[in-house]
């Protein structure tokens, strides 16, 4: 059966190669539209779903994996900035505290779909002005919820829970569901 990665995400392509050695990437046309109230959890397990539902109703003959990331401070969702002031406005708030990332999961075959969310608390150090700026002006939060990338900001002082949930993929549960489904 064919797998597919419903995601342009580079970082995500990168993580599944973990665990599925071959796979093709087919970006979703899902809108990714938020809902006001919707908590963290909600959002990127509905994204995720999204996507995923959308590429497999065009090839219903494959596995489809979806997936979206969300960061939540203190019941506020970060999405990618819009720009460079968004993208500050949110490091800026990420600095010294601890925020939750929910990664939200959606594998759909023929045969079923397997469906979650993984969650990790990150914990920011204390950040300077010139530390965010100079992260902002590599470009790197730009596509990233909550505007940086756990992997290259060294922004992080502590993480509990799953790393590649952080990233965009949560590693674990993937092998799980693809396991369930005898995908791998």
């Amino acid at each position: 059966m064919k797998f597919l990665l419903a995601s342009n995400s580079p970082r995500r392509r990168e993580l599944l190669g973990e665990v599925i050695p071959s796979f093709e990437v087919v970006p979703s046309r899902y809108q990714e539209v938020g809902l006001l109230g919707e908590g963290g959890s909600e959002r990127a397990l509905r994204f995720a779903v999204g996507k995923a539902e959308e590429v497999f109703s065009r090839f219903p003959d494959a596995a489809v994996l979806g997936a979206d990331t969300v960061v939540e401070l203190e019941g506020n969702i970060l999405g990618k900035p819009k720009d460079r002031a968004e993208a500050y406005a949110m490091l800026r708030a990420l600095s010294g505290k601890t925020h939750s990332v929910l990664s939200g999961v959606c594998l759909v075959t023929p045969e079923g779909k397997r469906l979650g969310v993984e969650e990790a608390l990150v914990t920011f150090r204390s950040l300077s002005d010139e530390e965010i700026s100079a992260y902002i002006d590599t470009g790197s939060p730009m596509d990233k919820a909550g505007a940086y990338g756990i992997q290259d900001s060294g922004f992080v002082k502590e993480c509990s829970g799953s790393y590649s949930c952080v990233v965009g993929l949560p590693l674990e549960r993937v092998r799980e569901y693809c396991k369930e489904l005898h995908l791998c």
